[in-house]
């Protein structure tokens, strides 16, 4: 063990703390260790200088990741692949003919009026595994007990699911990036979205067309006065979704939301944005709050390496429907339950012993469906 000396240290530390002396640069090499990957084989002690060092104790990084994905997750079931959409239309009208009888004129109650309803087929699964291999006799030697040995394994374990977590998280993502895709695409065939629709809402074009200001999507996170409009908007929405209407969704059918069945997520900047910059100074929150059981996420598709706005806010993705789409400035999307959806997760693990190696392997398997429906609502808020 290596020990150092650090009275000069102290005695300079003392006296700028007292205010005797001015800040003086100090060797934090002498205090804090950073630790190293391999023991140090002249590890010690410091009296007959030949008994080495033992280890005292052992801690094991075995911190679980719960994610944060928004919940998308639907039904499973056991048997079967093809999950089946059946939907039918509103009928039209007609006459009332009984307010209009004409003496000798035939009425015919026996035509067949057929419904007209339509089904949608999805039929499709990604899935992946991660592979892992786990020993006990040899790495027995550099454990004290059974009970370090227990939890090693338990940190690889852990190790394990929070690889699943992430890329299971980032699938969840995913589906909601290709609605989103997919609902600019609809809106902006000509791939321009500095202009605004009822689908995708350019709420930065909005606040500035209504109240004459030249606001840019940097600035707009950070200014009330647009935090609060953009609450108004997106509050109206909600209460725009809850009727039936055909203007919100990509198929152009008669839908709409009930409250308990819309999911509203939001990006973190913009949420935040909210909580501190608007509800922190007025007196009536509950007149500027967005809607309730808001979900953030802290990125749409990638943090980059600095978390900056124009990260945070952008996907890139190539839809479904083979349309390339670089977006940005995404603050919020809101949309029925059933526009977007996890169905089928299957999670197994599997076990193969290799006798003469004395190791097993272990295959942790995922499969399940992941789809969207451009006939259900979805809206998208964003600056640009």
């Amino acid at each position: 063990m290596e020990v150092k000396q650090i009275a000069t240290l102290m005695n300079t530390v003392t006296s700028e703390v007292l205010g005797e002396s001015a800040i003086q640069t100090e060797d934090l090499s002498n205090v804090v260790d950073i630790g190293t990957q391999i023991f140090d084989a002249d590890a010690v002690d410091a009296y007959v200088k030949s008994l080495v060092n033992h280890i005292g104790k052992m801690v094991f990084v075995n911190r679980p990741y719960n994610g944060s994905i928004p919940s998308l997750m639907m039904e499973s079931w056991e048997y079967g692949s093809v999950l089946e959409k059946v939907t039918a239309e509103m009928p039209e009208a007609v006459d009332n003919e009984s307010w209009e009888l004409t003496d000798g004129t035939f009425y015919n109650p026996y035509v067949f009026h057929k419904p007209e309803v339509s089904a949608k087929f999805y039929n499709k699964r990604v899935t992946f595994e991660i592979e892992m291999s786990f020993v006990t006799e040899q790495v027995k030697q550099s454990f004290s007990n059974a009970s370090q040995l227990n939890a090693f394994i338990s940190m690889i374990e852990t190790a394990v699911s929070n690889s699943l977590t992430v890329k299971i998280d980032e699938l969840a993502m995913k589906t909601i990036n290709e609605m989103i895709a997919e609902t600019v695409a609809d809106e902006f065939p000509e791939g321009t979205y500095t202009g605004t629709g009822v689908k995708a809402v350019n709420l930065l074009k909005l606040y500035n067309d209504k109240f004459g200001t030249t606001l840019t999507a940097d600035d707009a996170c950070t200014n009330p006065e647009f935090i609060r409009y953009a609450s108004y908007e997106i509050n109206l929405y909600k209460s725009r979704m809850s009727k039936i209407s055909s203007l919100f969704n990509i198929g152009g059918k008669a839908r709409f939301t009930p409250n308990d069945s819309l999911h509203c997520v939001m990006l973190a900047d913009f949420k935040n944005a909210s909580d501190v910059y608007l509800q922190s100074d007025v007196y009536h929150n509950d007149l500027t709050a967005l809607p309730n059981g808001i979900e953030t996420v802290p990125f749409w598709q990638g943090s980059g390496t600095q978390y900056a706005f124009e990260d945070t806010s952008t996907i890139n993705v190539k839809s479904a429907s083979g349309d390339t789409i670089e977006f940005s400035g995404i603050l919020a999307v809101m949309f029925d339950r059933n526009s977007a959806g996890i169905c089928c997760e299957s999670r197994k693990v599997t076990t193969a012993y290799n006798p003469k190696g004395e190791f097993f392997n272990n295959f942790y398997k995922f499969t399940c469906g992941y789809y969207v429906d451009s006939n259900e609502p979805f809206v998208v808020f964003y600056v640009a």
